[in-house]
C-alpha cells in the first residue's frame, strides 16, 4: 500500500489552520459585540426622557407685560412678552456695564424681540425667581427677583445685583409659527 501522508497536498494543513484562525477571530468578534452592545445601548435615553426633550408653548394669549410659566425638562420655563417700555429699558442699558454682558437682541429671536424665553432657575443656587406671575416681586430692575439669596434680574433676564454669576439661561428654541415656540 502506498503512504497517503507523503502524497497529501502540503497546502491542506495551511488552509485548515487559516480557516481555524478566521473562525476563532470571528467568534471572538461576535462575542465581543454581544458583550459591548448591551453596555452601550443601556446608555441611550429612555422613551420618557426623549419625550421630554422638547416642549411646545402656545404664546398667542400672552399680552405685553405678561409672562407665563411652563415646564421644560422638569424645570420652570419663563416666557414673557415685553412691553415697549421694557424693551427700551433693556436696550438703554450698556451691555459692557453688566456682569454677564448680553444685549436684548442676543437673548431674543430676530423678528420676535418682544418675546423673552428663559429658564426659571436662578444661576446662583438653582432657586426659582419671582416675577413671572401677576403680583410677584420683580426686584429693583423690574424683571425677576430670587428670594433665596437676593439676586435681581432686569426685564431681559440679565443679572444686575446679588450673588448670581450669570444671566438667566436662554434655552435653545425656535418659533414654529407666529404663535407657537418649540423649546429644545
Amino acid at each position: 500500500m502506498a503512504d497517503t501522508t507523503a502524497t497529501a497536498n502540503p497546502e491542506d494543513g495551511v488552509r485548515r489552520r487559516d480557516f481555524l484562525d478566521i473562525a476563532a477571530v470571528s467568534a471572538a468578534g461576535i462575542g465581543g459585540l454581544a458583550v459591548v452592545y448591551p453596555l452601550v445601548s443601556q446608555m441611550a435615553p429612555s422613551k420618557d426622557v426623549l419625550a421630554a426633550s422638547s416642549t411646545e408653548v402656545d404664546v398667542s394669549a400672552i399680552e405685553p407685560g405678561q409672562a407665563i410659566k411652563a415646564v421644560f425638562r422638569k424645570q420652570p420655563l419663563f416666557v414673557k412678552r415685553l412691553t415697549a417700555a421694557e424693551i427700551a429699558a433693556a436696550n438703554a442699558t450698556p451691555a459692557d456695564s453688566l456682569r454677564d454682558p448680553q444685549t436684548l437682541a442676543e437673548r431674543t429671536k430676530e423678528g420676535h424681540e418682544d418675546m423673552l424665553v428663559t429658564m426659571g432657575v436662578c444661576t446662583h443656587l438653582g432657586c426659582v425667581p419671582l416675577g413671572a406671575a401677576e403680583g410677584e416681586v420683580k426686584g429693583e430692575y423690574g424683571g425677576y427677583f430670587c428670594p433665596c439669596h437676593g439676586s435681581h434680574y432686569d426685564t431681559a433676564g440679565r443679572i444686575r445685583k446679588g450673588p448670581a454669576p450669570t444671566n438667566l439661561e436662554v434655552p435653545e428654541y425656535e418659533f414654529i409659527s407666529d404663535t407657537v415656540i418649540q423649546v429644545g
